[in-house]
């Protein structure tokens, strides 16, 4: 099978590699990059563990082939922290306890990261609404809740 060259800017940092035309970019980024904080979980778009910025948008990877990502930019979990300092949604799942098994946090972290952007100040609903593309089977969401509220106070005194 043919393959082409895929160069996307990845959390600040231009990568390339070839690939074939029908890799998705959840297996571009896991395979090919070695970031692995984008997992894979029903690659039907349901359940948003593979969730990441494409362009400043939140998106399912598991639904856009590599190629259509070439030349933007894609924002991963690897991607909050800046040097070695955790972001605010990062440290509000630390404070929180907005995890169990892991499984679904980077996706929940990058849904909480464009809704905090969009809206620095939700409230509970719309919180929950902002994570609804993203499913958890351990917490019951309401550590997340409270994760995300941690953050968006953070990031309102300007702790970002």
């Amino acid at each position: 099978m043919s393959t082409v060259n895929v160069t996307v800017t990845v959390n600040g940092v231009e990568r390339s590699a070839e690939v074939e035309p029908r890799t998705l970019l959840v297996y571009f980024l896991r395979d090919h990059l070695r970031l692995t904080g984008t997992h894979i979980g029903c690659d039907t778009s349901n359940c948003g563990a593979c969730t990441v910025m494409l362009d400043g948008k939140i998106i399912k990877s598991c639904t856009l082939f590599a190629v259509q990502a070439n030349g933007k930019s894609v924002k991963t979990v690897e991607g909050l922290a800046e040097n070695g300092k955790l972001h605010p949604i990062q440290e509000g799942f630390k404070e929180e306890h907005g995890l169990q098994c892991g499984f679904c946090t980077p996706g929940m972290m990058l849904s909480a990261l464009e809704l905090l952007q969009k809206n620095p100040h939700p409230s509970e609903d719309e919180i929950r609404w902002g994570i609804s593309g993203n499913l958890c089977r351990c917490t019951g969401y309401q550590n997340i809740v409270k994760a995300i509220q941690y953050a968006a106070d953070k990031m309102a005194k300007g702790e970002a």
